[in-house]
């Protein structure tokens, strides 16, 4: 371990809520409650905070950048970033010129994680093959590497590729005053990992199941990319769920049945066994689920980087249809609980 300052963060794919009382809460309302739980993360010291992009009933954000707009208006100090932003079957210089403007606005607060989508509605909705999944994404990651390159040295923009028209000195606006980050998110290919030193962004690996160290082959991976093509290491961060409340057993009586529909419902659609309640309590005790009171969280967190030596840890606090409230009692025991213990945890351990 070094002594860096490890960033802290939280993220949100827009899950569609319900009330205490079980009831579905309306998509307008599930957005204006993602900003407050924005605002309040930004209060309570987070470092970072995402909102993801989905086209999906389960989830209310398909705009990442609008709610982050909304988000930046009303806080002063905290990272904004997306959780991801489906760069396949979008493009990139609309991005760009999306993702500029929130600069403006926050005033250098933001920054993009890029991905190919673990989702795929995105797809047919704008008129994408899913044939094309792996050239889409690369092609168009390869053009927002050249558009950020520009952008950093204030020059047009020059790139061809098969996915989308060329660009012949083309110029971006608005341009940055401070130049912003892309971040590539992985879910565990080898492939991936490479790519993303290839294009020398800092990578964010999405660990949703399984014990975190098993993820240790692909951080090796990346920094020794990274070091045979001669440049820097960039940041490496994770993301992982979980829910905090006052005690391990409230958190998990929180969650329990949320995470039990989320997992039904996705694995129906991709094929998983049924969920059960043994593979609940294996993924909090050995797994990369963080549910639990803040000393619990901060002690696996810590554990968590330390064993792969990250720059950055965020925890996805929306986990199916959580209430607003659960929601909210994670977000400010993460900050003004979990972080300050992690933080010490690793002060003494640099020791």
């Amino acid at each position: 371990m070094t002594t860096r300052r490890i960033q802290f963060g939280l993220d949100t794919f827009g899950d569609v809520t319900r009330t205490p009382d079980n009831k579905p809460l309306p998509f307008d309302q599930v957005i204006r409650n993602i900003v407050a739980e924005g605002e309040l993360a930004d209060r309570v010291g987070v470092d970072v905070f995402g909102v993801g992009e989905h086209h999906r009933d389960d989830y209310a954000v398909s705009a990442p950048d609008i709610v982050l707009t909304a988000i930046a208006a009303r806080t002063t100090d905290i990272r904004l970033t997306t959780s991801v932003i489906v760069l396949s079957s979008d493009d990139p210089v609309r991005v760009f010129e999306r993702f500029s403007t929130l600069q403006a606005i926050s005033d250098g607060r933001a920054e993009m994680t890029l991905g190919r989508g673990s989702f795929i509605e995105s797809f047919p909705l704008f008129g994408y093959d899913l044939q094309d999944y792996e050239v889409l994404f690369e092609e168009k990651l390869d053009l927002m590497r050249t558009i950020l390159d520009a952008d950093r040295a204030g020059g047009p923009v020059t790139w061809s590729g098969t996915t989308r028209a060329g660009l012949d000195g083309h110029r971006l606006f608005p341009p940055t005053s401070k130049p912003l980050s892309a971040w590539v998110a992985v879910g565990g290919s080898p492939e991936s990992v490479v790519r993303a030193a290839r294009h020398r962004m800092p990578l964010m690996l999405a660990i949703i199941g399984g014990a975190a160290r098993r993820f240790r082959p692909f951080v090796d991976l990346y920094k020794r990319a990274n070091d045979e093509l001669g440049q820097p290491q960039p940041p490496i961060g994770i993301h992982s769920p979980g829910l905090i409340a006052e005690t391990d057993e409230q958190a998990q009586e929180r969650l329990y049945f949320h995470w039990m529909a989320m997992q039904r419902r996705i694995g129906a659609e991709r094929g998983w066994p049924a969920p059960t309640k043994d593979q609940f309590t294996r993924e909090i005790n050995h797994g990369s689920l963080y549910v639990g009171s803040p000393d619990t969280i901060a002690a696996k967190i810590a554990d968590t980087v330390t064993a792969l030596d990250l720059d950055r840890f965020t925890l996805k606090y929306s986990n199916g249809p959580v209430p607003h409230e659960h929601a909210m009692d994670t977000i400010r025991l993460y900050g003004e609980e979990v972080i300050p213990r992690v933080r010490r945890i690793l002060a003494g351990r640099q020791g």
